[in-house]
């Protein structure tokens, strides 16, 4: 006896413990918790309402495609983003020596800094902390111009194996759609 959601239904042995089972259990436990009015886990549980989101992939074939194409180029991914937290690493120290004597208080040591990096590199300059010392804005500048390219890189490459993967589908297509003539076998040719 296997569990789908909360209820008893039979299942084969390898579904009783799958991603979208414990997903299901975890989507409804909302409900369930209403009824004891447990407030805190109540709260805690419609956050997981979220990730029932998941199964839309069993049904939506773009979904499925976009999967394929993250796990085509994971390695490709996993390299920009290990370039974008050494570019970090380096952006905050870097700003760390140019900025610290100059402002003690908002760059007290790298780790600090690491927070100006992440809102220089993805561009988003909040303007909570920035460089006021000529180098500091020099490096600043640099920066952001190197965020730009390194959180844009990423993008294009799903872009274009997206692309890639749409052409194949529809080659694929065009193949099928060709009548076959059930004596000879050879293709017969629409007008």
């Amino acid at each position: 006896m296997g569990w789908r959601g909360l209820l008893a239904i039979p299942r084969p042995r390898e579904k009783k413990f799958s991603f979208y089972s414990i997903l299901s259990v975890l989507g409804r436990g909302n409900y369930q918790l209403s009824i004891i009015n447990y407030q805190l886990l109540n709260r805690s549980f419609r956050l997981f309402r979220i990730f029932r989101l998941f199964k839309i992939s069993r049904y939506s074939s773009t979904v499925k495609l976009f999967g394929k194409v993250i796990k085509s180029k994971q390695e490709e991914i996993v390299i920009t983003l290990f370039i974008a937290l050494v570019l970090l690493v380096t952006s905050a120290s870097l700003i760390y020596f140019a900025e610290h004597e100059a402002q003690p208080d908002d760059f007290p040591h790298i780790p600090a800094a690491m927070w100006w990096g992440i809102v220089t590199l993805t561009t988003v300059g909040y303007g909570d902390v920035y460089p006021i010392t000529p180098l500091g804005r020099f490096l600043g500048a640099i920066a952001a111009l190197v965020g730009v390219g390194i959180f844009a890189l990423p993008a294009g490459i799903v872009a274009s194996d997206f692309t890639e993967e749409i052409e194949k589908k529809r080659a694929s297509n065009q193949h099928k759609k060709s009548i076959i003539c059930p004596h000879c076998g050879q293709k017969i040719d629409e007008e």
